[in-house]
């Protein structure tokens, strides 16, 4: 398992992980979209993202990456935003975000790429970072506790209006 960056040379895998979503995670598909309508325009959207170039309003610079196995299917993809400063993120956006496709979930996937990731936010200047989940999310905040998260509190979303849990996590002694 891997991560990279997202590139032209994984259409047909982004395809899969979209096709994922729309067979079993409707609610969740809209978000990949966009990557399957033009994926050259979403590659370069998410690249520009992560130069914090042409940042749509209340974005924030922000790498994308792909957890990736040997077989070259996308696993995953996790978001690290290089800072958290708008309402929104430093409620309960955090700087991660992460995804796991419906066929890899329950496998160990959001573990390993949040494992993966923690470094590459240290390389951003990121010491600890903030990363949230529903609070009804068990999956979700085991990822986060099994890779250090520490419970900061329980807040009241307002962008999604439900419990959120708070998470601090360590990124810079974190091992890849």
């Amino acid at each position: 398992m891997e991560l990279i960056s997202p590139n032209r040379e994984y259409m047909e895998a982004f395809q899969r992980f979209y096709n994922d979503y729309a067979n079993n995670d409707v609610a969740n598909a809209e978000y990949y979209l966009e990557g399957v309508q033009n994926f050259e325009r979403y590659i370069q959207t998410l690249n520009d993202e992560s130069n914090g170039v042409n940042l749509k309003e209340d974005y924030v610079p922000c790498h994308h990456y792909w957890l990736v196995n040997p077989e070259k299917e996308i696993i995953g993809v996790i978001r690290v935003r290089h800072n958290i400063e708008t309402p929104f993120l430093a409620l309960e956006g955090g700087h991660i975000g992460y995804d796991v496709a419906p066929n890899f979930r329950g496998q160990g996937h959001g573990t390993t790429m949040l494992k993966l990731a923690l470094p590459k936010a240290c390389q951003l200047g990121i010491h600890k970072a903030l990363i949230t989940a529903d609070e009804d999310n068990i999956a979700s905040r085991t990822v986060i506790e099994r890779n250090g998260g520490q419970l900061d509190k329980i807040v009241q979303g307002i962008v999604f209006p439900y419990p959120i849990a708070r998470y601090w996590v360590e990124c810079c002694g974190a091992k890849p």
